[in-house]
């Protein structure tokens, strides 16, 4: 059930670049919900959330933008290719086999990008193919 085109990860990457922060923000909860974005953001408050997706709080750790960013891409392949938010939060928050059994939000908190988002992107494409 691909809506997104041959290539959802080009589609999702292109969202999640061209996007403005709030926007990122407001569309990543929308389908992962503030209290998953709060915990990939390392808040521990839905309402920073908001006020980051509405432009009333600045992030103020500069290793959060780019970690929502990846964020979106990763949720946009997902639900672009079909699924709904609730397969996309279970994603999100599931043991992955793919990651070698670890958590996909654990690793986008918490890991350095350069090593886990290449990971993240390779087990979103996996799930896609059904691998």
């Amino acid at each position: 059930m691909n809506v997104a085109g041959a290539r959802p990860d080009l589609a999702a990457h292109e969202k999640a670049v061209r996007s403005s922060l709030e926007q990122v923000v407001a569309q990543l909860s929308a389908v992962l919900g503030e209290r998953l974005v709060a915990y990939i953001g390392g808040v521990t408050e839905a309402r920073a959330v908001r006020e980051w997706g509405s432009g009333e709080r600045a992030i103020r750790d500069p290793r959060v933008p780019p970690r929502l960013r990846l964020g979106l891409q990763l949720a946009a392949m997902l639900s672009d290719w079909g699924d709904p938010p609730d397969v996309v939060q279970a994603w999100f928050q599931g043991v992955n086999p793919q990651l070698d059994d670890r958590v996909p939000a654990q690793l986008l908190r918490a890991g350095e990008l350069s090593e886990v988002g290449p990971e993240l992107l390779e087990a979103a494409r996996a799930f896609l193919i059904g691998g």
